[in-house]
């Protein structure tokens, strides 16, 4: 009787080991790598590769097939942030959402967080069922003087309250932007950081970090990476709100010690500390004022200059 039931509990662990090898197998084919869609070599002419391996996301360096294979498994929700407020709302938002339900994640569930300061009726678009709308109102008592401030913690209450449940990854973009053509799953990352068209074709010895040795964002001479724009940050929702719990942190105490930074400047000493999994190339967030230089084959976004859209 006992030698049956080591057999028994013999053929039990063998099950167990078979089921295990196969869960790692498949484990394994569902496993993305960097090598399986993005090839850095294609695109000689810009840097494709950080430091630190993350990916540099120019066009012409993935291969959006492999990628759409994978994420179409992963059934993913992307969401994306925008805050109209004020004079702002009637110039930007149309332009931004007409262009933005067009080519945010076309073929994935999308969830449009749209922060506004007075009740708002959306214009009408053209139906998506992929696609939703939450129009969230601030109330007037949280219309601060500084606009970063006010959007990073009202952004930070909104993760914790109910994004991180409802998206898989979060995207939070100025007003001021009007999509070009796909903002697609090559984007999608941990951390993501969308590098400045501007500062970008500059000498790093030249990027304007800042240098108050007293402030929270100081950068010394010498160290830094990129120079990251403002106006794009992304990853899971859980990466997206400690930066912005970090940012608020930095400014608080800055305040208590009579000093005084920018929005941008947080947001570039947080990822030097903290630096992030993919980069988007300034493809993704370019001023239509500047000449097209030849590195940038393909605007993704134009990102207009207050008051000039």
């Amino acid at each position: 009787m006992k030698a049956k039931r080591r057999i028994l509990l013999l053929i039990f662990c063998l099950f167990l080991l078979l089921l295990a090898k196969i869960h790692f197998r498949n484990h394994q084919e569902e496993e993305l790598l960097l090598s399986d869609w993005f090839n850095p070599r294609r695109r000689l002419d810009v840097i494709t590769i950080t430091d630190w391996l993350a990916p540099v996301i120019w066009e012409g360096t993935f291969d959006r097939k492999v990628l759409e294979k994978y994420f179409r498994k992963q059934n993913i929700t992307v969401g994306l942030a925008v805050f109209a407020v004020g004079s702002l709302t009637d110039r930007y938002l149309d332009p931004f959402l007409q262009s933005a339900s067009k080519f945010f994640m076309p073929g994935y569930r999308a969830i449009f967080y749209i922060m506004v300061d007075k009740y708002l009726q959306l214009q009408e678009m053209e139906h998506n069922p992929l696609q939703s709308f939450q129009v969230l109102i601030i109330g007037k008592e949280r219309w601060w003087s500084n606009f970063d401030l006010m959007r990073m913690k009202i952004l930070s209450e909104h993760i914790q309250d109910h994004i991180r449940y409802e998206v898989d990854f979060l995207f939070s973009m100025n007003i001021n932007m009007v999509f070009q053509s796909e903002f697609g799953v090559e984007t999608l990352s941990t951390s993501v950081a969308q590098l400045h068209p501007w500062w970008y074709f500059r000498k790093r010895t030249n990027l304007p970090y800042e240098r108050k040795p007293t402030s929270v964002a100081h950068i010394p001479f010498g160290l830094g990476d990129f120079y990251y724009a403002g106006a794009i940050i992304g990853g899971v929702p859980s990466q997206v709100l400690d930066f912005a719990q970090q940012y608020l942190k930095g400014v608080f105490l800055d305040t208590e010690n009579g000093v005084n930074s920018t929005y941008e400047k947080y947001l570039n000493k947080y990822f030097f500390l903290n630096k992030p999994t993919k980069l988007l190339s300034p493809e993704y967030s370019w001023d239509p004022t500047f000449n097209l230089p030849r590195h940038v084959w393909f605007v993704k976004i134009a990102h207009h200059p207050i008051d000039t859209l």
